[in-house]
């Protein structure tokens, strides 16, 4: 799709890469909406943006949705059909670093929540809109982590290979309609989403990373090209083939990585002396 065509939904907006995408979307010349958590954070990033383009450029909408809200992303949705949106860029995300055993089960469910599951019903809501478009794309925000799995991500990883085996299984789908569901897998990127234990864990690894506008630029030429599928960065590429062939083949390929995680907290003794941990208790719906 031609970038003056496409009228972009963008979730995550002012995150590092969403921030970024915006930009090169809006200086190619598509519309956007912009949705995020924060109005303010809305408003500001809309009047910046507003204020770099010139009378003849297309202007900017934002619509404040927490995406974890059944409610707020049926409002979303509602409002992007209305404003005839004909992309989606799912760039919202949460992070997930550290042993699987000092992982709370709220935080993993919070993270499956917006990385996979929202995408999802965001996707399964505007549907119905974006197949009475003579064409209309599905852009999702993965991660080279979706193609293969390394020690200290594996929750995340479990949301991005389920968002890049929803968006294979769904582009077979919809081969026949007028929809393209695309999957980009950028590495590692220099953002404040990385916390400075991700950060001394890419520096002990020597994991290279890339600057947001590097995956900015990958996701306009996606729009443009209509590629189904990019993964970002060399040997990440490379990587991820192999994986996909053998994964056991890397197994051994990762051990400086399991090194390198911080280590595990010290968790408090109970009154009889047991030490607890962070998966004994799990929420229980009333």
């Amino acid at each position: 799709m031609k970038p003056t065509e496409a009228r972009i939904l963008l979730t995550g907006a002012y995150g590092g890469i969403g921030e970024a995408a915006a930009a090169a979307f809006l200086r190619a010349g598509a519309a956007l909406m912009l949705s995020g958590r924060s109005p303010a954070r809305l408003a500001a990033q809309s009047r910046t943006m507003m204020g770099s383009t010139g009378a003849d450029r297309p202007r900017v909408e934002w619509h404040c949705a927490d995406l974890t809200s059944a409610a707020d992303l049926a409002k979303l949705a509602e409002a992007a059909r209305i404003w005839k949106c004909n992309t989606i860029v799912h760039a919202a995300g949460l992070a997930s670093f550290g042993h699987l055993e000092a992982a709370t089960p709220e935080s993993m469910a919070c993270v499956m929540q917006t990385n996979l599951l929202a995408p999802m019903l965001l996707t399964r809501a505007l549907l119905p809109h974006l197949r009475s478009l003579p064409r209309a794309q599905v852009i999702c925000v993965g991660s080279a982590l979706g193609g293969i799995g390394l020690p200290g991500y594996s929750v995340y990883s479990a949301t991005k290979f389920g968002l890049r085996g929803f968006a294979e299984a769904l582009r077979r789908e919809l081969a026949d309609s007028t929809v393209l569901v695309q999957y980009v897998g950028p590495r590692t990127t220099r953002t404040p989403f990385n916390s400075r234990e991700v950060d001394a864990y890419n520096r002990a690894t020597g994991s290279a990373m890339d600057d947001p506008a590097v995956v900015a630029r990958s996701m306009l030429k996606m729009l443009e090209e209509e590629a189904p599928e990019r993964f970002l960065g060399y040997p990440e590429k490379l990587a991820v083939r192999i994986n996909g062939m053998a994964s056991t083949l890397l197994d051994g390929a990762f051990a400086k990585h399991r090194r390198s995680l911080p280590a595990l907290p010290q968790e408090p003794p109970d009154q009889a002396g047991n030490t607890l941990s962070r998966t004994d208790s799990f929420p229980v719906n009333s």
